[in-house]
């Protein structure tokens, strides 16, 4: 799949079926998120996957959307540690994993904690790990397929402000 088309057709979705993913498939967007680039090569993740029932209805309870948790085929937490830039580095790793799940016709979305103390305790997160976000990942209920546009045509249809009204030219 085209770089552009990927991210300009990708959506977050919430309706996923509650089968979990296979292994395979699984680590497969664990490597995705592992092979991302950090500052310094830092890696400053740890990506916690939750399994037992009681563990995902705790990390549910620390999420703002709890339904994507708790009807996810897949759930991973993203925990970094360190100085610097460790915020970006999640997101770039999430936004890595969340990629490889649409160019494998997954459905995901991104969860933000609304409760850091539970999440901690949640994830069994170390004195030096902060959690940073929560994907959830599925076989979407309604499949989309990326090629029914272009990237330019998905790029119109984006509920995006325009690129004029996000970018300055500067001399």
């Amino acid at each position: 799949m085209d770089t552009l088309l990927a991210i300009a057709s990708r959506r977050d979705e919430r309706g996923t079926l509650p089968e979990p993913l296979s292994p395979e498939l699984s680590l497969r967007l664990l490597d995705a998120g592992r092979l991302s680039g950090s500052a310094g090569n830092g890696q400053p993740w740890t990506f916690i996957v939750p399994t037992g029932r009681s563990r995902i209805e705790q990390l549910a309870d620390a999420v703002f959307v709890p339904e994507n948790v708790l009807g996810a085929g897949l759930v991973v937490a993203i925990l970094v540690a360190g100085k610097g830039p460790v915020s970006f580095d999640a997101g770039r790793a999430a936004q890595s994993m969340l990629l490889v799940a649409w160019a494998e016709g997954l459905a995901s979305c991104p969860n933000g904690i609304a409760d850091l103390d539970a999440a901690r305790r949640a994830l069994d997160a170390t004195e030096n790990e902060a959690p940073v976000i929560v994907l959830s990942f599925g076989f979407p209920a309604k499949p989309r397929d990326p090629n029914m546009r272009s990237a330019a045509e998905w790029s119109e249809r984006a509920n995006r402000k325009p690129l004029g009204d996000v970018v300055r030219w500067l001399q």
